[in-house]
């Protein structure tokens, strides 16, 4: 993790009121509806929430990834390192994405290609943006499958991903995402697929690597102890909306909006052993069919009328810690921004 320091100043990627909307035969879906979050230098950032709030749609939306039609980023800024890739062209995009910034995507078995060998689809990215001798190209590709910890990486390189493990296809992905040294890795539900040892090894090993190549990590995940364990600064999305934003610590240490706290009390623990675990009524909105008002109301325990009609305004707790909820902000005998 990077300290508060290391990130006081400009941001390597600033995303400011980002919609990306899905457009049907007859509904629009805003998957992503007005969002807003940094990434410093040399930090990891995470996006968390559940299944379908938007998450993934916003680390594709950074790379330039959103299928068009039917998906198109109507409106925000995405800047990376001073440049708004919305406004580039894809041609100038291709000279970014793999290169600067790299994906880590969820599933390695479907997202390797299984007629090619895993040197093939290390050196790709390296032969587009870095071209060299095929001697220094393999050279290359040994010394990041050793990297990321596979063993034998030379005889690893004729393989094929289905002669692989899960933590092996895995570790490919990030050797494929490291080939260019990006300043930014974006990692969607890297760990989703695999066993609990193999996902401690993988979170351990994408720590080292920051470390060692002093790089920003944008981490995309509903685990939230995947979040605990490897977040400086956290982000909250719930229906394609920020609804809480903090420092790791002040988050687990004291969650602000209701869904937040919905999410946490959602956690095993010790104290609660043999108990249910609680469970948040009801389920995340369909993007096309979103209720008025605060999105997260009908599941709300603290909801009062004016949630039903008044989007509610990010509420500022202080240290960087931001909530999107009026009601718990003004129990607190805090005045709500209006």
């Amino acid at each position: 993790m990077a300290s508060t320091e290391d990130n006081a100043g400009t941001p390597l990627l600033s995303v400011e009121d980002l919609r990306v909307y899905f457009h049907g035969d007859d509904t629009v879906s805003r998957a992503v509806d007005g969002i807003d979050f940094t990434v410093g230098p040399r930090e990891t950032v995470c996006l968390v929430g559940e299944s379908g709030c938007g998450k993934t749609v916003s680390a594709l939306a950074v790379l330039g990834l959103i299928p068009t039609p039917p998906g198109r980023i109507v409106s925000g800024r995405i800047v990376f390192a001073g440049t708004d890739l919305a406004k580039m062209e894809e041609e100038e995009l291709r000279k970014i994405r793999g290169n600067r910034i790299a994906m880590v995507f969820q599933e390695p078995l479907t997202s390797l290609n299984p007629v090619f060998t895993i040197e093939d689809q290390i050196s790709e990215a390296i032969r587009i943006h870095h071209p060299m001798s095929e001697e220094a190209l393999r050279r290359r590709c040994v010394e990041l499958l050793g990297d990321v910890g596979i063993s034998s990486p030379e005889d690893r390189l004729s393989d094929y991903p289905h002669q692989l493990s899960g933590g092996q296809r895995q570790r490919v992905m990030i050797a494929m995402a490291l080939a260019c040294d990006p300043e930014l890795i974006i990692a969607d539900e890297p760990t989703t697929a695999l066993d609990v040892t193999v996902q401690s090894q993988i979170l351990m090993l994408f720590s080292s690597i920051q470390l060692r190549r002093s790089m920003s990590i944008l981490y995309i995940t509903h685990d939230l102890g995947v979040v605990a364990g490897v977040a400086d600064r956290v982000y909250v999305m719930y229906a394609g909306i920020i609804v809480e934003q903090a420092g790791t610590v002040q988050l687990f240490g004291s969650a602000k909006h209701p869904y937040t706290q919905g999410l946490l009390a959602s956690l095993p623990s010790r104290s609660r052993r043999g108990q249910r675990l609680y469970s948040i009524p009801g389920s995340v909105p369909n993007p096309a069919r979103k209720p008025s008002g605060c999105p997260f109301h009908p599941r709300c325990g603290h909801a009062i009328a004016s949630c039903r009609t008044e989007y509610p305004p990010m509420c500022d707790y202080g240290q960087g810690h931001f909530a999107r909820c009026p009601v718990l902000f003004e129990s607190a005998g805090r005045k709500v921004p209006r």
